[in-house]
């Protein structure tokens, strides 16, 4: 029974306090998109360094030149590309498991903080409209209450439950949109990284049939 009347004073406190729950939502997505942002920037700078300091080396398989050029430029696939020139000499096979290696624990990297994105794009809009719920709760009980009360005090109640819903769809559309921009950036610097792999494995493996 005590449970029972706790979820009933809950419900007649209305949506409001769902409202700022969702308020702070915004502050945290706006925040992870600025930080995404600057990430995402700075990988774009990296790879187009990287980008012309590597074609050339990998094209004419100079290895050594290959791992200069990826040591000394940041970035997450500088550090893939790094961290399986560092074992050239083991041959291609273990070579590509340590670039796949690397290549796991860079996307973490990038996709850092997206879950909150993901998150909150999905389910914003249902934390809204369990505001919205509990406003119409609250209007029908405060009609209740109040005999002498007409038509427009429902009215005000439900404008203002209908707020909670509006302020969850501003919280999610904007959590996806950005969500969908980082995780497809993701996925072209992870492509590029393959494109560079590719090329280094298939100078590993001609350098090493030149041996036999």
């Amino acid at each position: 029974m005590n449970e029972l009347g706790a979820l009933k004073t809950l419900a007649y406190a209305g949506g409001e306090w769902v409202i700022y729950m969702l308020i702070l939502s915004s502050v945290l997505t706006v925040a992870v998109i600025v930080e995404r942002y600057l990430v995402s920037h700075k990988e774009k700078k990296y790879i187009k360094a990287l980008r012309g300091r590597l074609a050339s080396p990998l094209e004419n398989g100079d290895l050594q030149k290959a791992a200069q050029a990826s040591q000394e430029t940041p970035g997450a696939v500088a550090r893939i590309l790094s961290a399986g020139l560092r074992h050239a000499s083991a041959g291609p096979s273990a070579v590509e498991e340590y670039i796949s290696a690397a290549r796991s624990e860079e996307k973490r990297f990038l996709e850092r903080r997206l879950l909150i994105l993901g998150t909150l794009g999905n389910n914003a809009p249902f934390i809204g409209l369990f505001g919205t719920v509990l406003g119409v709760i609250k209007a029908f009980h405060d009609l209740a209450e109040t005999a002498s009360a007409g038509p427009e005090v429902v009215m005000q109640g439900l404008s203002e439950a209908l707020v909670a819903t509006a302020v969850g769809l501003l919280v999610a559309i904007p959590a996806v949109m950005a969500y969908n921009y980082f995780q497809k950036g993701v996925n072209d610097l992870l492509s590029e990284s393959e494109s560079f792999e590719r090329l280094l494995l298939a100078g590993l493996k001609d350098e090493s049939k030149g041996r036999k």
